[in-house]
């Protein structure tokens, strides 16, 4: 039997009263995901668990490759089956790693399954894991719909035509779904040939030519324009990190026409672009009221070998040592002085900065908006029990847990919505840890008032959806 209890996580009985009487059944916003929004409006049918659940997810191809599986059972030319079960091999040995939380709670959730998954019991899950998938409630829509995702807010490039989005919206599909302006390709300008057919690309899908950066800027502001149309409120940016330059020594004209002639950057002028650019695009994320999240802090595709052999984003990223605070300071009070500061979310995925981002959300919550600017939840690899439970402390400790917008899956999988239970489950175990020490009263309306706000009211009220 699995170790999925109706209080697993939760160590005392006010934790149980706030989890179960004011977190368990509220809806899920999630606010910042990878799902493939072609997925969500064509209510895909996975043929087996597999699909549903390996593919795309590099937490679980870091694991197996740990434990020894040969890539051919990862994202290789393996069946479905057989990279199953060697998942399945894989599983018992990853104790104490939320893997091991995360497998458990979503046979459980989603399946019906309370056996701790083992290579003897995996042909008989796979089995009746794959049959359930056959079924209506199964669909993407239908599994987001069980775990009541009422928003869901993707991870879109500018240049997208959003056509799955507005499908969704023009049919009414629950969740309704978002589009996320992600305009990382935007200002990565150390691509080289790979930036000039991305410029050739948002000249093509903005009807426009783009011979200057003033051009580059016009078309980015059309960008904008279009997916503020089609619903999108969020802006998104996965970066090392911020960079931030005196005026004087900006001239994006200069580097721009540099560019374009295949001319080398320096690294300082590869970072005054990225920064003059990024100023630019908050300050029209501010103009029309969104939410700009900044995730900061990843060394990405260390692994060069493998990167040439299977692509990005297949489980070679890492935590980063990058110095954040002075830039990141520079930059957000840039635009706090012309009053241009859109409401803002701060992650880090570097422990060591917790009270470093957590201090720094506070210098600019100026009291217009309540929560203004978020230290934003425990993120990638961080988001287990103790990096959870550690954001959630260093949050209270330098702001305002009350004031949370609380979790999302940052996730390519449709399974994985039960990391909101997960969260709320920490959540709730924490707070009534601190009734139990005599540290919080015992007030059960109040607390579970908080308890709800940060699993969902918050969210709603901040990114207005």
């Amino acid at each position: 039997m699995s170790f999925i209890t109706d209080d697993f996580l939760l160590q005392n009985e006010f934790a149980k009263k706030l989890y179960h009487g004011f977190a368990a059944d509220l809806p899920i916003i999630d606010y910042h995901n990878h799902l493939p929004p072609n997925e969500i409006a064509q209510n895909r049918v996975f043929e087996n668990i597999s699909q549903a659940w390996l593919e795309g997810d590099h937490y679980k191809w870091r694991a197996m490759r740990a434990f020894g599986i040969q890539e051919k059972y990862i994202t290789g030319n393996a069946s479905d089956k057989e990279k199953f079960l060697k998942w399945a091999e894989t599983v018992p040995y990853t104790v104490r790693n939320p893997l091991y939380h995360w497998t458990h709670l979503e046979l459980k959730r989603y399946f019906d399954i309370d056996a701790l998954l083992t290579p003897d019991n995996a042909e008989v899950i796979y089995e009746a894991a794959s049959e359930k998938l056959q079924t209506s409630e199964y669909h993407t829509q239908g599994l987001l719909q069980q775990k009541k995702v009422e928003y869901l807010c993707t991870t879109d490039d500018p240049t997208d035509s959003l056509q799955h989005h507005k499908h969704i919206a023009d049919n009414k599909i629950k969740p309704r779904t978002y589009p996320t302006f992600r305009p990382d390709k935007v200002y990565a300008v150390e691509n080289g040939d790979d930036y000039l057919e991305f410029l050739r690309l948002l000249a093509k899908v903005t009807n426009s030519e783009i011979n200057t950066y003033d051009d580059l800027i016009s078309a980015l502001e059309r960008r904008v324009d279009y997916f503020h149309e089609t619903g999108c409120r969020l802006a998104d940016h996965g970066l090392e990190q911020l960079y931030y330059f005196d005026t004087a020594e900006v001239n994006c004209d200069r580097i721009f026409e540099k560019i374009v002639s295949r001319k080398a950057l320096s690294t300082k002028e590869v970072q005054v672009f990225k920064s003059t650019t990024l100023l630019l695009l908050c300050r029209m994320y501010h103009q029309r009221g969104w939410v700009q999240q900044f995730h900061l802090g990843p060394i990405r595709n260390n692994n060069t070998r493998l990167l040439n052999e299977l692509g990005p984003d297949t489980g070679f990223d890492s935590i980063g040592d990058f110095s954040q605070a002075r830039a990141l300071s520079g930059f957000l009070n840039d635009l706090d002085g012309t009053d241009q500061l859109a409401k803002t979310i701060l992650y880090n995925i570097n422990p060591s900065q917790n009270e470093v981002f957590a201090t720094m959300a506070g210098n600019f919550n100026d009291g217009t908006v309540r929560g203004k600017v978020q230290y934003g939840s425990a993120w990638w690899f961080l988001d287990q029990k103790d990096g959870m439970e550690k954001q959630l402390n260093t949050l209270s400790n330098m702001g305002l847990l009350s004031c949370f917008v609380g979790m999302l899956t940052d996730s390519r999988s449709f399974l994985s919505f039960p990391r909101h239970e997960y969260f709320r489950r920490i959540l709730c175990n924490l707070i009534g840890k601190d009734v139990e020490n005599g540290e919080l009263p015992a007030d059960e309306k109040w607390l579970g008032k908080i308890v709800g706000d940060i699993c969902y009211h918050n969210a709603k009220a901040y990114f207005g959806l």
